[in-house]
């Protein structure tokens, strides 16, 4: 697997070694030896799967303190923007956002350690998006940001008025407003 960092730290992009040939193609999709070695050790214990139509935008989510989650992410269907949000307050990135296109095409995932926020919005007819954690959901501890603040500054692709967003989502407030409980440099796994 090739890994390829991005502007903020511990968020990184994992492209597979992918073999083709006249009968199809075939990857290595996960493999926590590689993991461990070249991103960092991560224990996963849930598995997630959903499928959306174009259009449809999830997030901004996370979980609070102490179920906080690392997720690692792909979209084995269609087409997704797939974002993270840097809510670790006294971070130097707090605040930013790393946005990357995964797809059934470019077989890309993407890694989000614990103190991020994450969604994203469906740019194909349909998506099947599916991620790993590192922590069991706790309903207690879900929370989340306003997908469309505009402080964010992400660009979703999808117009406004396209956008199909769940009530929950809906309600979420801006980042400044959010119960944000990370601090930049605390251990987190």
């Amino acid at each position: 697997m090739n890994i390829i960092k991005t502007a903020i730290d511990g968020i990184v992009i994992i492209e597979p070694r992918i073999f083709n040939d006249s009968r199809g193609y075939f990857f290595e999709s996960y493999s926590q030896r590689d993991f461990d070695k070249l991103v960092r050790p991560v224990n996963f214990v849930q598995d997630n799967e959903s499928m959306s139509s174009f259009g449809v935008m999830r997030g901004l989510h996370y979980q609070r303190m102490p179920y906080t989650q690392s997720k690692l992410i792909r979209c084995v269907r269609g087409k997704v923007l797939d974002v993270a949000v840097d809510i670790r307050h006294g971070s130097p990135t707090f605040g930013q956002h790393v946005a990357v296109e995964l797809s059934e095409e470019n077989h890309r995932q993407l890694f989000i350690p614990r103190g991020f926020a994450h969604g994203f919005a469906v740019l194909s007819e349909t998506a099947v998006f599916q991620y790993k954690c590192d922590n069991f959901y706790h309903p207690e501890a879900d929370a989340g940001i306003s997908i469309l603040d505009p402080t964010l500054g992400i660009d979703w692709q999808i117009p406004t008025d396209k956008a199909i967003l769940s009530e929950k989502d809906l309600r979420h407030a801006c980042l400044k407003d959010a119960p944000v409980d990370f601090r930049f440099g605390e251990e987190l796994y």
